[in-house]
This record gives structure tokens, sequence and C-alpha cells, in this order.
């Protein structure tokens, strides 16, 4: 996808102050340590729309990002930091269920999972939860280039059983560094765009 335009719109904690445009939405959300914000800079060929911090469980916030002026991409709050307070992990999740469980206009929430280790425990109550409210189509796995190509089925399987994923949804391995699986995840947004009749213009970047 060639991607135009990208800004930040509104850091929200708020439905009220969720964009009033009713434009399309793709949600990521993954563990702090994750590489969410790399990912989606990679994704977005920017380079510091996203912040990365040194210190995870910096991003309290949804985070709205227009691109293209048609969709928005969505930066959920990472979770599983040790070292933030039980009382703020509660505002975090609440931030999030409210924005799930209300946004009409979301049309998947993608989930982040490092490649190299098994899902852990509150992976695996995000996806549940991103289930439960009818997405959790598209997985994807960051960190590819940790591990060589011909382990990449064996990580795809223990992932796949670890979160119970159905056979048709997707895991997609990224690797920011390399900037590697950057296509087949606009591929598979770009299929989930048409799959709704979505009017989104998913021009291919030049090579």
């Amino acid at each position: 996808m060639k991607i135009k335009t990208a800004d930040i719109v509104i850091s929200a904690v708020a439905p009220k102050q969720y964009p009033e445009d009713l434009l399309p939405e793709i949600a990521m959300v993954g563990r702090s340590n994750v590489g969410k914000s790399s990912t989606i800079n990679t994704l977005l060929n920017r380079r510091k729309l996203a912040r990365v911090s040194q210190n995870p469980g910096k991003t309290r916030t949804i985070n709205f990002y227009i691109i293209n002026k048609e969709f928005y991409l969505v930066d959920l709050p990472g979770y599983g930091y040790a070292k933030v307070s039980k009382t703020e992990r509660a505002s975090w999740g609440k931030i999030m269920e409210t924005y799930l469980s209300t946004r009409t206009n979301l049309q998947e929430v993608i989930l982040l999972v490092d490649i190299r280790h098994e899902p852990t425990e509150d992976d695996k109550l995000m996806y549940d939860w991103i289930k439960h409210f009818g997405y959790g189509t598209i997985v994807v796995a960051t960190k590819s280039d940790k591990i060589s190509r011909s382990q990449q089925q064996k990580h795809f399987k223990i992932i796949r059983e670890a979160l119970q994923m159905a056979p048709e949804d997707k895991i997609v391995p990224i690797s920011s560094l390399k900037k590697e699986g950057i296509d087949k995840l606009w591929g598979a947004i770009e299929d989930l765009f048409s799959s709704r009749n979505l009017p989104i213009t998913m021009e291919e970047a030049p090579k």
C-alpha cells in the first residue's frame, strides 16, 4: 500500500474524544514490549509517528492515526507491564473495553505477539477478549528476524494452539528492523476491507 499521508489526530481516553467522521478503523494491541510502536512506524513508513519508548507501558491513551484521509489505524494501550499499578491497569482496561464495545466503525483488532515466545496468559486473555467482540482474524508475529525462516512454521503452530485460533485466521510475521512482512499485512487488511465493501484505495507503493 502506498502511504500518502499519515498523521496523528488525537490521543483519547473517552468516547467524546474519538474522531467523529465515521471512517473505518483498524486497531492494534499487544504487550508493552512487543514492538507495537515500531510496527506502526514501519507499517506507515514513518520513523517517529508512534513514539518508541525505552520504558514499556507508556501508551496510556487510544491514539488515532488517519491514513490517506481514508481510514484510521488505532494504537490501543499496551498491557502486561509489571511495574504499572493495578489501579492504572484497570483504568487502561476500562478505556479499551469502552472502545471495543461501543465503536461501531471499528473493523478489526489486530493482536501483536512476539514470534519467539509462546503467547503469555495476558496475550491469551486479550485474544479471548478481542474474539468476544467479534475481531481477531489477524495476528501479527513481531520480531520475525530473531528466528530463522525454517523455524517460523513451528512458532506459528505454537501461537495458533496457545490462542486457539480458527484455521482461517491469519498470522503475519513482521520485522520492523528488516522491514519484512509489511506487504503481507497490508494485503490482509486489504482483503478485510474488500470483504466488507469498504471504499478504501489500497494503492501499491512503488517497488
